[in-house]
This record gives structure tokens, sequence and C-alpha cells, in this order.
């Protein structure tokens, strides 16, 4: 537990490396190692300089002061490498994990700048941030993120067109607004989970001009506004294309009763295709901007819409509410019908509630109707995956025939 810590051979980051293999603290600039299982106190705003990059080894926590709300900026590289038994951790001293905290703002967020070539999020747990910018805040001093006074940080920001973001098998939570905002790359979300988070907005990933993406098989719990945000706003090129396959999304977009709240919203001549995703009590479907449409080659099939009251189903037929019809689709009609059958989860579960139970099961049982109505009749962009400068090559995962993120347990 990180209720409390003594730091042994604390150092202050010097300004080119800081590759001590103990525990110790970080404020300024930071690259070389952090190795397995240290303990690393950030103090202040931390940078990982243009040109060099920082490797953060399986069990090492990341533990952010909440006085001095840390940004994590990166514009470099970053290779954040867990392990399922030892995942990397950006986080606050446990005493400050509370319920009245749940939405974080206590630090900033990993803000990855124009000039950030590859970063890799594997196995890594990222918590419990989300603090408002200042005039103070050294994003807004450096033009970074929105670039101004007052916005909300996510906890991850890319900005290369010309770079690579792999975000795999991670947990991203308790933060005040946007989990991810990207604005270009060649880029995997892949086997990710997204929850308690967004106070009045917020996003689970929020993709921008210059993307070219594969999303898949994440999971989405009760993001405040949508779990999708699929636009191509910005000057950068390629025009965003975002495949996005096998998620699940649950109880998205209550929380934030306007028109935008809901699962995915499509804008801007985005172009995108969406195939066996599983919709449980979301608010809407697929739902387009009427005065800014996406590109006309953008396809929808083979998803799962599922609600457990009549409100929740009259949300997401399409026709109203410029909710987008699919090919293939299973919609229902009435409450309650087309149950996907979760292992272990209450479909009864309050629409509005943002808190999330580690204990619940997204499988789904043996007899469940999604197992056979997906497709894999399409192609992803990263099939042949992409290669990092350190040799590794990330694949997208093969898309499945059993709508969701999950299917049944093995």
């Amino acid at each position: 537990m990180l209720s409390s810590l003594a730091f042994a051979g604390c150092e202050k980051a010097n300004i080119d490396v800081d590759t001590t293999a103990i525990d110790g603290s970080a404020t300024g600039e930071v690259s070389g190692v952090w190795a397995k299982g240290s303990i690393h106190l950030i103090k202040g705003d931390v940078i990982v300089p243009e040109g060099k990059s920082l490797t953060i080894e399986e069990g090492v926590t990341v533990l952010m002061d909440t006085i001095a709300k840390p940004e994590f900026i990166v514009k470099g590289n970053l290779y954040s490498l867990g392990t399922t038994e030892n995942p990397v951790r950006f986080t606050v001293l446990d005493a400050y994990k509370t319920q009245a905290k749940r939405f974080g703002k206590m630090w900033g967020g990993i803000l990855c700048g124009p000039t950030a070539l590859e970063v890799v999020l594997d196995h890594t747990i990222i918590e419990y941030g989300g603090n408002t910018t200042s005039d103070a805040s050294s994003s807004v001093k450096m033009g970074l993120y929105k670039a101004v006074a007052g916005e909300n940080l996510p906890a991850l920001w890319f900005a290369n067109a010309n770079g690579k973001l792999i975000v795999q098998n991670s947990i991203i939570r308790n933060f005040q607004e946007d989990c991810t905002y990207i604005e270009g790359g060649k880029i995997i979300f892949a086997n990710n989970m997204f929850y308690t988070t967004g106070v009045t907005g917020g996003e689970a990933m929020n993709f921008k001009s210059g993307c070219l993406a594969d999303v898949a098989f994440n999971l989405v719990y009760s993001a405040n506004t949508n779990a999708l945000k699929l636009s191509n706003a910005g000057d950068k090129t390629p025009q965003a294309y975002i495949i996005a396959y096998n998620n699940t999304f649950v109880n998205t977009g209550w929380r934030r009763p306007t028109a935008k709240g809901g699962s995915v919203w499509v804008e801007a001549t985005v172009r995108t295709e969406l195939y066996n995703n599983l919709f449980a009590n979301t608010r809407f479907g697929v739902k387009r901007d009427p005065k800014k449409l996406e590109d006309s080659r953008s396809k929808y099939s083979n998803n799962w819409y599922f609600g457990f009251d009549q409100t929740t189903v009259n949300q997401f037929q399409p026709g109203s509410n410029d909710v987008v019809a699919g090919t293939n689709d299973v919609i229902s009609k009435v409450a309650n019908d087309n149950d996907p059958k979760f292992v272990n989860y209450p479909t009864n579960t309050a629409v509005s509630n943002a808190d999330f139970n580690t204990s619940w099961d997204f499988h789904v049982q043996g007899n469940s109707g999604t197992l056979n109505k997906g497709t894999t009749a399409f192609t992803r962009h990263h099939k042949a995956g992409i290669t990092t400068s350190n040799g590794i090559t990330y694949i997208s995962p093969e898309p499945s025939v059993a709508v969701g993120a999950f299917g049944t347990k093995i």
C-alpha cells in the first residue's frame, strides 16, 4: 500500500538524465530507465526532452505530489512497459483515493507534444489526475494541449501526426474530464478499460485530424459524454480514419444529458468503420452531427444494442436523435430484449452510476446471442503492425465474430 513512504537516496533529476535504479524523486528533465519495482515521487513538472527516451519498467510506481499537481510532459519518447502481474502505475497516495475525490484532479496528465515520436503504454494504470490548468502551468507556458488556463487536462494527450501511439492492456480511471485527446499518429488502442471519468463532460477516447487508429476490445463504463468522439477537426493530415471493432460500451452518456452525451459521436468529415461493438444501456447509439457530417464512405455493421428499460431502448433507435443506422445490427425494440447475458453485471444498475465494481465480469455466457453476430470481413489499419525504434512490433488484434470485447470465458 502507498499510504506512507520513505524515499531513500532521493535526488532531483539533473538536466539530462535520471537513471537511478533506486527509489527517488524527480523534477525537471528526465530520461533513461526507471528500474523494475522502483517508486518515483514526482514533486514538480517533469519533461522527457526532445530526442531522448524514458523507459519505465514493470512494477514501477510513479507517485504524484497532490500539492504540486505535476504535469508529465513528453517531448521525446515514452515506453511504459508493465505486465499483468506488475503494472506501471501513475497514481497518488492511497490516503487520497476517497469517494469525494473519485474524479481525481490531483495531478495533471501525460502530455505528449508534437515532437513526441513514440509513446507506448502497456499494462499501465493512469488514475486520479485531470487537474485544471492555470497561467502558471507548464503546458500553458509551452503552448501544449489547448495552451490556455482553465482547461481540465486529459490522462493522455498525443499530438504528432507522424508519431506512433500504442495503448494496450491498460486502465484509465478517476479523471475529471477526457481520458484521452489524440491529435494525430498511427495508433492502436486495444484491451483497455476506462471508468469513473468525467464530472460534467469528457470522452473516453477523443480523436481528431491526423489519426489512423485501430480501436479494439476496450471496455468503456459510464463515460460522462461518449465512449468515442470521432472527428476530423483540425488542420492535420491524413484525414482522421478510425476503425473501432469489438468494444463493449456500458452506461455511457447519461451523466451529460445534452445532444452530445451518448455512445459514439461522429462529425466533421471523419472517416470511420464501426463493427461488432456491444452497446449496453447506453444513451443513443452511433450519433452524427447533422451540421458537420462524417465522410460518406463510413461504414457501420454488426453492432448490438441492449436496453434494460424502455427509456433506454427508445434512445438508440435509428431515425431519431440523429442516430445512425447500420447494416446487420441487432437493435432491441422493447426493454430487456437481446440481453447480452454478461457473466456478472446487473443490467438494472442505474445508468447514472459512475462507480465501477472490479468484481463485475463483462464476458458473456455460453448461450449469449452475441457470440456469432459479428463480422471479420474488413481490413484494419495495423494488421501488419506498428514497429517502434526498439524493434518491437505491436499488432492490432484480430477481429472476432463474438460481438463485444470479451466473448466467453475460456
